[in-house]
């Protein structure tokens, strides 16, 4: 037997065999029944005086969603106490205008005061009131509700837990909800409490206890306790170091320091774990929340049955390794460590992980072909996705010369002068470049994407975060593993992490504390989905690679094939690959135009006609459903167009903003598309496939931004870092520059450093 605040707890409830809770969030969305505990801060006002009404029907809404999809919902509420006191107050009132009219005249009316209302008299004015608004609020979704009244005393009579149980599990059976309270209206006198004013409270930290009591009565998945905080804190919320937890484990209590309770009721965070453990015993997992949030009540009970990571989850699971949370702060402090070394440290690193790649050959193609063998057994990815999985002995020798011209090439990016000011005698004023701090990473079906990103990250002194695709688990481990060995030679090995647990990518995109900047690498849909995801954080890549290659008039014909094909079928999986073909009108049925065509069929690609180009032809090929798709893959579309002004308005309208290419031998004319098309990359009479990290010289790139501010095309180390301004004084104030100060404005711009250019 446990007591908490006098309340006798047993243990395990006699009807209620040991069941286990679930491991991760992510298996919450199979939990099938559900209590929803409401506290009195989430269903009373700011004034304590009365529901809040919109808050109290977006609970229901999103209750009657789950119901709907065949959840056995359940919800314990507070509310009757303070929506009695609404009512009684208003009677008090009335009754009280009326006499004074009667006996003392108009004129006292202001002097009315409100006595104190007895807290039990408040719950049996407020009861009959609340259910009646749950009702009418669930029957807009078709849903009926029940109540159902509890004191303490039926959990401790055995035929009165059974007829409870039984109560409940028939009503589930016809699809009603059970709205459970405890009957405030004959419990026991309370303590004074100051908390509600004018009223005595009635002890609602029963509520706690009763849904943990309930939950594991009626054998339930999940229990949501809703508060008014995001969940439970390290310490005290508001309080400085105050840290959300996002997973709670039995035994973590001594980590924490409880505060003061909330606003209303007299639980406190205290009780609600203390409920939430012993739920989390008896087999129910718990998590904590807060349903008073403007920005997230509206779909914080979704949100938790879909594994968001919302509120606090209790597990009895602890994992292996850190939580991404522990990883962002070792990545951060790793990071700094990393920025403060000496060029030739951070090289010396760089060189070493080039020399794994190649050393560790064999055990890196072993893990990468249990990852093929997995993906192709299971049949999940198509195999231009197939095609990028795959290391070979020459990828990883190009991987390593990439690394050693990155770091030949980064002896001087971190702390470099770029611009020297002497804003007056002796104060002097610099701008130099600095890392930009912590990097989240999320890459599909790329694993040699993470010796190059880890190179850039460590020349440029940032801290990163590896988020890869489960298809490539195996070659993933094995490149961080040998990440980490290179780091440790001079003592950074936590700079580097790798994100293994089962974080949602929309939830490590929440991570603004501790995530500086977002590069994604993947498919097009994948960026699309952490640009909407990403909350406050800055994202850096490209949707799309809506490549194209226009063939102009006075193009010449033994260039026009070998840049097309070299675009299309080099590799047609790449972001930078060939997917628009543009065609002069005048090159149609010429010689030049049916060596295209010829070509494109020997190598198989499929054409796709453009509108236009289907109208010039008897028989085309299928038309094209989009004039802006990236097919990824050996296809390509062919459309007409009447002049470079017009190929140029058409890459404007239906391009992506990524690498755009012109063949013609016409100076004038390659001139006009190299200054007016507006793409991160324009070539003249060169692949698409030119654009790339490596072939730049910059050793590798993070990706490839279309973006327009910060970095743009291959992003390479210049991408990955920002500045800050170091002034040097000697006791210089402001006041001295003022119109009758001793000191004036110099601003002059003083020589740079020597570069190192070795």
């Amino acid at each position: 037997i446990r007591c908490w605040s006098n309340i006798p707890f047993i243990t395990m409830p006699l009807s209620r065999a040991h069941g286990k809770s679930f491991a991760h969030r992510s298996e919450l969305k199979h939990a099938k029944r559900i209590v929803v505990k409401l506290g009195s801060a989430v269903v009373t006002r700011g004034d304590e005086c009365g529901l809040a009404l919109g808050r109290l029907a977006s609970i229901v809404e999103q209750v009657s969603m789950l119901q709907n999809q065949g959840r056995e919902m359940m919800i314990v509420t507070s509310g009757a106490v303070a929506f009695g006191k609404q009512r009684l107050r208003h009677e008090i009132l009335l009754s009280q205008s009326v006499r004074q009219a009667l006996h003392s005249g108009q004129s006292q009316l202001k002097d009315m005061a409100i006595p104190v209302l007895e807290a039990r008299a408040c719950a049996a004015a407020g009861q009959s009131g609340l259910m009646a608004l749950y009702e009418a609020m669930f029957t807009q979704y078709s849903i009926c509700a029940a109540q159902i009244l509890v004191t303490n005393l039926d959990f401790h009579d055995e035929q009165k837990r059974r007829n409870l149980n039984g109560t409940l599990h028939e009503l589930l059976r016809m699809n009603i909800v059970p709205i459970i309270n405890t009957n405030d209206a004959v419990v026991p006198p309370p303590e004074p409490n100051s908390d509600l004013q004018g009223v005595n409270v009635i002890s609602v930290k029963d509520n706690d206890s009763l849904a943990a009591r309930l939950a594991v009565e009626m054998k339930t998945d999940l229990l949501i306790v809703l508060s008014d905080v995001e969940g439970l804190f390290d310490s005290p919320p508001g309080s400085d170091d105050a840290k959300l937890i996002d997973i709670f484990y039995p035994g973590d209590q001594q980590s924490v320091t409880f505060g003061t309770k909330s606003r209303v009721g007299m639980g406190g965070m205290e009780a609600k774990v203390k409920a939430a453990l012993w739920a989390l015993q008896g087999g129910t997992s718990v998590v904590i929340a807060n349903g008073t949030h403007p920005k997230i009540s509206g779909h914080v009970i979704t949100d938790i049955v879909e594994g968001k990571k919302v509120g606090t989850f209790f597990s009895e699971v602890k994992p292996a390794g850190p939580t991404v949370e522990q990883q962002g702060e070792m990545a951060r402090a790793g990071g700094r460590t990393l920025a403060a070394l000496q060029p030739e440290q951070r090289a010396e690193i760089i060189c070493r992980l080039a020399d794994l790649l190649t050393d560790q050959r064999e055990e890196i193609l072993l893990a990468n072909k249990k990852d093929l063998e997995e993906a192709e057994n299971k049949g999940r990815l198509a195999l231009p996705l197939l095609k990028r999985l795959s290391l070979s002995t020459s990828k990883l020798n190009s991987l390593a010369i990439g690394l050693r011209q990155i770091a030949a090439s980064s002896q001087d990016s971190v702390g470099r002068v770029i611009r020297r000011t002497r804003i007056a005698k002796d104060l002097d004023l610099e701008q130099v470049t600095v890392p930009i701090g912590v990097l989240l990473v999320i890459f599909e079906s790329r694993p040699d994407c993470l010796p190059q990103v880890s190179a850039l990250a460590i020349a440029s002194g940032n801290g990163l975060l590896l988020k890869g695709g489960k298809e490539a688990a195996h070659s993933n481990q094995i490149l961080h593993h040998l990440t980490q060995e290179a780091l440790s030679i001079h003592g950074v090995k936590d700079a580097v992490q790798l994100v293994n647990t089962r974080e949602e990518v929309e939830d490590l995109c929440r991570l603004d504390k501790l995530i500086d900047l977002i590069i994604p690498r993947g498919s097009s849909q994948l960026v699309r989905n952490i640009q909407k995801a990403a909350k406050g954080i800055p994202v850096m890549g490209h949707s799309e690679g809506i490549c194209h290659v226009y063939v102009d008039t006075d193009a010449s014909v033994e260039k026009v094939t070998r840049i097309i094909r070299d675009s299309k079928c080099e590799y047609p999986a790449a972001c930078n690959a060939l997917e628009t073909l543009l065609i002069h009108r005048d090159l149609l049925r010429t010689p030049l135009f049916d060596q295209i065509i010829d070509m494109l069929r020997v190598e198989q690609v499929k054409i796709h006609a453009g509108p236009k180009f289907a109208s010039y032809l008897t028989f085309s090929p299928s038309e094209v459903k989009s004039l802006r798709t990236e097919y990824g893959d050996l296809e390509c579309c062919i459309e007409v167009v009447d002049s470079v002004q017009e190929a140029v308005e058409h890459i404007h309208k239906y391009g992506s903003s990524h690498t755009d290419v012109i063949i013609t031998e016409n100076e004038k004319t390659a001139e006009f598309f190299l200054q007016h098309v507006d793409s991160a990359c324009v070539f003249w009479n060169a692949s698409t496939r030119f654009s790339d990290g490596y072939r730049f010289g910059l050793g590798a790139e993070v990706g490839i931004s279309t973006s327009r501010i910060h970095a743009r095309g291959p992003v390479g180390i210049e991408g990955l870092l920002t500045t800050k301004w170091l002034l040097r004084g000697d006791n210089h104030v402001v006041s001295d520059f003022s119109e009758h100060g001793s000191m004036k404005y110099l601003h002059e711009s003083l020589p740079l450093p020597q570069r190192n250019t070795n």
